[in-house]
């Protein structure tokens, strides 16, 4: 009875009771069962009858749940004992009596594949797959009240698991109890775990193995800084002092990794943002800000990780760990994004060396999860990295190849791909908070290296861990236990830096075949940054280039806005789309704050009283530093009703104002709009344009009266100059007439008698003038003419 139960299938009643388990318990689940199987009779019933009833015992064996939370040793020797410790816990609704648990023997897994099948499965299937119940050695339980938990602990001799040569091992524990309701055996539940097998001890053959230890944080760092000499930095939270504190995610990682054989890879911003809190800094709140108050904890921070790193192998990522898929898809095509990859990759090795005093490498490019395709190699390596971290689910292998390829893989161009294991790098991207998970995670690693090893043992092959990114403090502790134990237990494998990895012979029979871009992960797509993230940075960048180009310290801005753009595309962001969306626009806005700090005072309608006026202009300058190079220009809405002079060139000490004028010329009367603006060197507007409103309205009527009657007194002046000149001419040329006339009468008075002679000159013209008058023109000419029609002779 106790096989039925196991193998959830009837039994013939000659079958042996498996050993190891109570026999009374077998005799009254016999009876219970026949009892249970024996049709209700009014009468007698025959013994044959009785005999002859069917029997059914099932097997609920996902009732409990049963977590192996420790095997010591992770790799035991032919004489060791294996102790197995775990817990089990009723799920069902009634309580499990009687129960105790076993150990099982070892089923081989002889692939990479039937060590991920044989931890599927769940609860207990038959003992082909999950082996025979191990005499003597199980541990009595007895009641387990619903949702109530009991441990374990099994100590088992190596021997009595039966296992043969040397290879990956499934190890199970199940547990065996009743109900009131049913009381006969059931295995109610299964828990299974890993055990790497070599009776003889260390083989030859040894497999190189990468483990990269990611210290990676999301951006914690806004653009903005203080107005003092030391540019006091602004932190988004207080989240990064956690992290570095001791316990946190960050300070764990330091601490775990120190004894490790692996190697560092760094988000350079992670140090930056850690250095900026040894001094003073301040933390935004929805309160407002506060100072921070973790200069120790960071200083104590930064000094451990030297400690650590002083003969580590170190990798920097790119200032901000941009995300290189992003980039790729949506981001390329926007001018400007890739050159803020190439001053991140610039930034990486100088801040690392400047912060940590060391040389760290930076021709690595880490796509998220390793995902690969043509436009990802391409924008990975376009910056100076020629090596790109990718995994075995992207980068694939051919099916046909029988063993686990070797991990660098060339594809051409000079470019290499250092392809991750991705059975061992997800590892333990799971829940690592129970000691059941792991622990499995630990055995994994040891089976699945162990597994790589036999595949091919004469073909010592290098192969890569790249767990996630930012692992929690818990797989972080599940990494460190696991490393150390393959440290200890592992001889199959041995511990290679990065960098030999990467240069290490690649397998001839892998391609250089890169999946195209259809075949990226659709999920992984979908936590990509829009095109419209690209745009507003290349915006912000755009107002960036304006501001600074006027500063006579333009560091003081170029420095925290340019790495703020920078973590704007940082990888932290993917699945956070709207605090992405927050953080850039609180970098743009600050940036307009500060570039209104630089301003035209604005003006109230002006009156202007003359052809000629002044208006002046006041741009005040509100930064702590000088600007320079700006020119304001006016311009008047009325061009040929007011004019206005030509620009002048602006520059005002930081914190003052200056004024500037600029002289008018009317024309007209009226109202006329005035444009003042700012502009660059480049001749680009700078601020917003200031206007306001100029009345011309001095040149009045009685004014242009007044010119006209000036004009009109001018003319009439002139006209009376004329006349005046006009009859002093004709008065001068009567006293001449006169003057000849007397000469005239003269003559004739001393002329001899009888000599007529010539008449005199004007004689034959003077009419007679009655009065004695000559040349008056008041007398009668009519009695001196001539007769009509005739003419007048010379000589008569």
């Amino acid at each position: 009875m106790a096989e039925v139960a196991e193998t959830v299938s009837c039994a013939p009643p000659d079958r042996r009771p498996e050993a190891g388990i109570r026999r009374p318990r077998r005799l009254l689940a016999l009876v219970t069962g026949l009892i249970a199987g024996t049709p209700l009779l009014t009468g007698l019933t025959p013994a044959s009858a009785v005999a002859a009833a069917p029997v059914e015992v099932t097997a609920d064996s996902q009732r409990t749940t049963v977590s192996i939370i420790d095997l010591t040793p992770a790799s035991p020797g032919a004489d060791d004992t294996v102790t197995v410790r775990g817990t089990v816990t009723n799920n069902g609704d009634s309580a499990i009596v009687d129960s105790s648990v076993a150990a099982r023997t070892g089923v081989e897994l002889t692939s990479r594949s039937a060590i991920e099948d044989a931890l599927r499965r769940d609860g207990f299937t038959d003992r082909t797959v999950d082996g025979a119940i191990v005499d003597e050695y199980s541990q009595e339980i007895g009641t387990i009240a619903p949702g109530l938990s009991a441990t374990f602990a099994l100590d088992v001799p190596v021997e009595a698991l039966e296992l043969d040569g040397d290879g990956v091992y499934q190890v199970g524990v199940t547990l065996t109890g009743q109900t009131e309701a049913e009381r006969w055996d059931h295995i109610y539940g299964m828990g299974r775990t890993l055990l790497p097998w070599q009776p003889d001890g260390t083989g030859t053959a040894r497999t190189g193995l990468t483990v990269l230890w990611p210290l990676i944080s999301t951006s914690h760092l806004t653009a903005e800084t203080g107005p003092d000499a030391e540019q006091t930095p602004a932190f988004r939270d207080d989240s990064l002092l956690e992290e570095i504190s001791p316990g946190g995610r960050l300070d764990q990682l330091v601490e775990l990794g120190a004894g490790l054989p692996v190697t560092w890879v760094i988000d350079p911003d992670v140090l930056a943002s850690v250095e900026a809190m040894t001094e003073g800094y301040r933390i935004d709140t929805p309160d407002g800000p506060v100072n921070g108050q973790g200069q120790e904890e960071a200083s104590a921070f930064l000094q451990r990780l030297r400690t650590v790193l002083r003969d580590a192998e170190v990798v920097a990522l790119p200032f901000a760990d941009p995300d290189i898929a992003a980039l790729a898809h949506r981001g390329q095509e926007v001018r400007g994004t890739l050159g803020h990859l190439r001053d991140a990759t610039v930034m990486a090795g100088d801040t690392v060396q400047a912060i940590l005093d060391t040389e760290a490498r930076t021709d690595f490019a880490w796509p998220v999860e390793g995902a690969v395709d043509p436009e990802i190699l391409s924008v990975g390596t376009s910056a100076g990295a020629d090596k790109i971290i990718a995994r075995s689910d992207s980068l694939r292998a051919p099916e046909s190849l029988a063993y686990t390829p070797s991990a660098p893989r060339p594809l051409g161009d000079g470019v290499t791909a250092v392809v991750a294991d991705a059975r061992l790098s997800t590892l333990f991207e799971g829940d690592m908070s129970s000691g059941a998970s792991a622990s499995l995670a630990q055995q994994q690693l040891l089976a699945q290296t162990f597994s790589i090893t036999q595949q091919e043992p004469a073909n010592e092959r290098n192969i890569l861990l790249a767990p996630q990114r930012m692992p929690n403090a818990r797989q972080a502790q599940a990494m460190a236990s696991a490393l150390t134990a393959l440290q200890e237990d592992g001889d199959w494998v041995r511990f290679t830096p990065l960098s030999e990895t990467a240069d290490a012979a690649p397998d001839p029979a892998l391609s250089a075949d890169v999946p195209s871009a259809s075949d990226y992960p659709q999920a992984l797509r979908d936590q990509e940054l829009p095109t419209s993230a690209f745009q507003a940075m290349r915006h912000t960048q755009r107002t960036l280039d304006e501001f600074t180009v006027i500063l006579t310290r333009p560091d003081r801005v170029e420095t925290p806005y340019g790495n703020a753009i920078r973590r704007e595309m940082s990888t932290s962001w993917r699945g956070q789309a709207q605090d992405a969306s927050e953080y850039r626009a609180s970098v743009q806005n600050g940036l307009e704050e500060l570039r209104s700090q630089v301003r035209i005072i604005p003006k109230s309608p002006i009156m202007l009283s003359g052809r000629s006026a002044t208006i002046p202009i006041t741009i005040q300058n509100n930064l702590v530093q000088d600007v320079r190079g700006l020119e304001l220009r006016l311009t008047s809405s009325r061009r040929f009703g007011l004019e206005v002079s030509g620009p002048q060139e602006i520059t005002v000490s930081g914190g003052h104002s200056q004024s500037v004028k600029f002289t008018t010329t009317a024309r007209a009367n009226g109202k006329t709009m005035i444009e003042a603006q700012l502009f660059t060197a480049d001749n680009k507007p700078f601020g917003e344009v200031m206007r306001f409103q100029a009345d011309v309205n001095s040149i009045t009527s009685t004014v242009l009266m007044v010119i006209a009657g000036g004009l009109l007194l001018v003319v009439l002046a002139g006209i009376r100059m004329y006349t005046q000149r006009k009859r002093a001419s004709r008065i001068s040329d009567a006293d001449d007439t006169d003057q000849d006339a007397d000469q005239d009468t003269a003559g004739e008075a001393t002329r001899p008698p009888g000599d007529d002679g010539p008449p005199g000159p004007d004689a034959r013209d003077a009419p007679d003038d009655p009065a004695g008058e000559p040349g008056n023109d008041t007398g009668d000419d009519s009695a001196g003419a001539p007769p009509k029609g005739e003419r007048l002779d010379d000589d008569q």
